[in-house]
């Protein structure tokens, strides 16, 4: 997690055939996630910005390195929620970096959504860490 007074960020990443699903996520809570840090890939970025006026930064698309630009921003600790809209019934050509990207984000405990439900989840829990940084840390019992 970042310093204190450091904004948190979220990434946002969508494979083509779910762009459009991102983006009605992302318009219902354009006002919250303007609190926060936004990181995306090339075309999610480009969508994001001018579709709905959002400031965020973009990495190279997907295909193109831009999972992996991201999976080393988690390495480094700069990530602090993924929301990855997937489509589960459609390949894609960089399934590697995709799996990789994934991998990392539970080798490194990073939140992660794929879909609008988990991704509420995240956003309502990562607004409750903004909003008191200093939040109790839950642990489950094994």
């Amino acid at each position: 997690m970042r310093p204190a007074g450091e904004p948190l960020t979220i990434a946002l990443v969508a494979h083509d055939n779910t762009k459009w699903q991102l983006l009605a996520w992302a318009d219902r809570n354009k006002q919250a996630l303007r609190l926060f840090r936004l990181v995306a890939t090339g075309t999610t970025g480009r969508l994001l910005h001018n579709d709905l006026g959002l400031d965020i930064e973009r990495l190279a698309s997907g295909p193109l390195g831009g999972d992996l630009q991201l999976g080393a921003r988690i390495v480094e600790g700069d990530v602090d929620g993924l929301i990855y809209f997937w489509d589960p019934l459609e390949p894609a050509p960089h399934d590697p970096d995709i799996r990789s990207l994934l991998r990392i984000t539970v080798l490194r405990d990073v939140p992660t959504a794929s879909n609008p439900a988990t991704a509420d989840m995240i956003l309502t829990g990562l607004l409750a860490l903004r909003n008191n940084p200093v939040a109790p840390v839950v642990h489950s019992v094994s």
